[in-house]
C-alpha cells in the first residue's frame, strides 16, 4: 500500500525534533507517494494533527519543550483514534510499554531502517483502512457477550454505545473474536494481528490486552490461559 489512492495523497504527520531524522523519514514517505507534514515539537504536532486530520502520525518520544512524545500521545488519544507509530531513542521496555498503554499502535527503536518504518506505516494503514483487506474474509459482526465487534465498520458496540479503540486494539479484539473459544498463544496473536514480519516482543500483546480490559471491563469475556496466552469466550 502506497500513499496514492485514486489520485489523492494520504497525509502522514511526522513529529520529530531531529531534522536529519525527520527529513529522512519524510524523504522515504514522499518517495512512496505520501503527503508528509513535519513538526519539531509536541504543540506544533498536535495542532497540525487537529488541522490536517492525517491518516497516521509518527511521534518521537524525546521531544523538547513542555510535552514529550508520551504526553503528546496521551493528549492525542483524548480526541483522536488516528494510528500512531512512536519512535524511541533506546530499546527500553518502559518507553515501549508506556507508549502502548497511552494508545500508540506501534513503535520503532532508533537507529532504525527507513524501509522498515515505511513497511510499518503501510501495514498499519492497511489495517486501519475500511475494506482494505482485499481477498480476506468478508466483513462480519461478531457477538461476544454484550459486545458487537463489527469488522466492516470497525466498531465495537456495547449497550452504552460505541467504544473507542485504537487500530491495534480493535484488530486484536477482532482476531480474538474470529477465533472465539480457541486458546491463542502470544506468538499466534502477534502473527495474526501485527504480522509475521513484526519484530517486537510478545509482551506487546499483554499491554494491548490490559488496555482492552480497561476499556471494556466486565463486558469482555477474555481469559488468560496460563502458559499459553488468551482465550475469548
Amino acid at each position: 500500500m502506497s500513499g496514492a489512492h485514486d489520485g489523492t495523497e494520504t497525509t502522514v504527520v511526522v513529529v520529530e525534533d531531529d531534522h536529519h531524522i525527520s527529513d529522512l523519514v519524510a524523504l522515504y514517505l514522499r518517495g512512496d507517494g505520501f503527503r508528509v507534514l513535519q513538526a519539531g515539537d509536541a504543540e506544533a504536532g498536535l495542532a497540525m494533527v487537529e488541522r490536517e486530520q492525517p491518516a497516521l502520525v509518527i511521534l518521537d518520544v524525546g521531544l523538547p519543550g513542555g510535552r514529550d512524545g508520551l504526553e503528546a500521545c496521551r493528549a492525542l488519544r483524548a480526541t483522536s483514534t488516528v494510528p500512531v507509530i512512536m519512535l524511541t531513542a533506546r530499546d527500553e521496555e518502559i518507553d515501549r510499554v508506556l507508549g502502548l498503554e497511552l494508545g500508540a499502535d506501534d513503535y520503532v527503536t532508533k537507529p532504525f531502517s527507513p524501509r522498515e518504518l515505511l513497511a510499518r506505516v503501510r501495514a498499519l494503514l492497511r489495517r486501519a483502512a475500511l475494506g482494505a483487506d482485499q481477498g480476506g474474509p468478508a466483513p462480519a459482526v461478531h457477538v461476544v457477550g454484550a459486545l458487537e465487534v463489527d469488522t466492516g465498520r470497525r466498531e465495537v458496540r456495547s449497550p452504552s454505545g460505541v467504544v473507542g479503540l485504537t487500530t491495534r486494539e480493535f484488530d486484536l479484539l477482532a482476531y480474538l473474536a474470529a477465533n472465539r473459544g480457541l486458546a491463542l498463544s502470544r506468538r499466534q496473536l502477534l502473527d495474526g494481528v501485527w504480522g509475521a514480519g513484526w519484530y517486537g516482543d510478545e509482551r506487546t500483546v499483554d499491554v494491548h490486552v490490559r488496555q482492552l480490559r480497561k476499556k471494556l471491563g466486565d463486558l469482555l469475556p477474555l481469559s488468560t490461559v496460563w502458559g499459553v496466552g488468551y482465550r475469548l469466550g
